[in-house]
């Protein structure tokens, strides 16, 4: 068992393994078949207690992990139906097959702990297949999912007029959790929200989520949805590193920007060039690996007991912090927002003491900006709290107005 442990490990490290979830998955299931196939074979030529049974799961782990590294997500799906009903099946066997052929107590006190791991890995699994779909069928979609080049993102657009508003949640965010903006800035003019890939309705993405590549995806998603320019973009916390990145990329389709007590981007002393793209696919990407070898705890539930709900979303809130160095970098890229409307709002508790600093930095980028700190609000409270979100929809509609009437922002 210790060898399969050490396989599982080495192969979830090896570069011909993709680093996917599938991927790891399946890497780590041969591993663990190789452990039993050993059981199997050094019982019966060298012990007087030969466990031959331990040539079914060492069967079925090691298909199963083949299956999943040669065909990765398509069928992962089908297994997180198929295996929990099949291990807890196959565990019960094992466990009948170990009482009557392995005599030694000190030999079932081995596997016992292993058959249990099993037993509660099936469990947990099966629950949160069940689970995830229960929530699926409970909550119906708004908006619709629109393809963005090999996944397909959510976009929910409400109210009408022009400039439309799109607004970007934080680090680890979902589109409702701006619940208590949206509706509220619906009533002015058309505002859309969207969950970033591998979050909420959307599909989790093949390539690492950097901001450029976020913006990216925004731009093509707010395009093929039929939502045309110019927009006022609203971040709040990380999103707001989106957000200046997309104004950077795209400015010409960009008429105001709010920024939510927004992670402030690098430096400009402190950016330097990429020699390799991040994500770049010639690189060995470690991260990457262990990145969905931790999300796969999320198909076991464990997820739940930090407050996420699946393994994709797992996945993309760490590859999100992971990419937080590269997403600073390019979101320094905006120097220049010109005479835009920009309000900066600031959390007026909770913060790193030169916070405030970094705030009024941002405020610098357009001649025709404002800074306001919330009093009385923390960081999340910004988009939760009842005066935090007032604030925050209060900062986009006076953005909306502004362009609305080509007047600077009211000071």
């Amino acid at each position: 068992m210790a060898t399969g442990l050490l396989a599982a490990a080495l192969l979830v490290a090896a570069p011909f393994i993709p680093p996917t979830e599938a991927g790891v998955t399946g890497a780590v299931l041969c591993g663990l078949a190789l452990g039993w196939a050993m059981l199997a074979v050094l019982s019966v030529r060298f012990t007087d207690q030969p466990q031959s049974w331990a040539a079914a799961p060492a069967l079925f782990m090691g298909l199963s992990g083949l299956l999943l590294v040669v065909f990765g997500s398509s069928v992962h799906e089908v297994l997180t139906w198929v295996w929990p009903p099949a291990v807890l099946a196959l565990v019960v066997w094992m466990l009948v097959r170990t009482r009557r052929q392995l005599r030694s107590p000190s030999g079932r006190w081995l596997l016992y702990p292993v058959l249990t791991v099993l037993a509660l890995a099936s469990v947990g699994g099966g629950y949160q297949t069940v689970r995830e779909a229960a929530d699926a069928g409970a909550y119906s979609m708004p908006g619709q999912l629109i393809d963005v080049g090999g996944h397909r993102l959510h976009l929910s657009c409400t109210g009408s007029g022009s400039p439309t508003v799109v607004l970007e949640p934080g680090a680890g965010g979902v589109s409702s959790d701006l619940g208590s903006v949206t509706p509220v800035v619906a009533r002015d003019t058309r505002v859309c929200v969207y969950d970033r890939a591998g979050r909420g309705w959307s599909e989790p993405a093949d390539t690492p989520q950097d901001a450029t590549q976020i913006a990216t995806d925004l731009h093509t998603l707010l395009h093929r949805g039929d939502v045309p320019g110019p927009y006022v973009l609203a971040g709040h916390s990380f999103g707001g590193l989106y957000t200046l990145t997309f104004a950077a990329r795209y400015p010409d389709e960009v008429a105001g920007m709010v920024l939510v007590d927004s992670t402030a981007p690098a430096p400009a002393s402190a950016t330097k060039p990429r020699s390799t793209p991040p994500g770049d696919g010639g690189s060995y990407d470690l991260t990457g690996r262990v990145s969905a070898l931790v999300s796969t705890s999320a198909r076991l539930s464990l997820g739940r007991l930090v407050g996420v709900p699946t393994a994709s979303h797992l996945r993309s809130t760490i590859d999100e912090y992971v990419q937080a160095n590269a997403s600073v970098e390019e979101a320094a890229s905006l120097r220049d927002f010109a005479d835009k409307p920009l309000v900066v709002l600031t959390a007026g508790s909770g913060n790193a003491a030169d916070w405030s600093t970094k705030q009024n930095a941002l405020a610098t980028l357009s001649t025709d900006s404002v800074h306001r700190v919330v009093n009385g609000v923390d960081h999340p409270g910004m988009i939760a709290d009842g005066k935090g979100a007032a604030a925050t929809t209060r900062a986009i509609l006076d953005v909306v107005s502004s362009v609305q009437s080509a007047r600077p922002l009211a000071r």
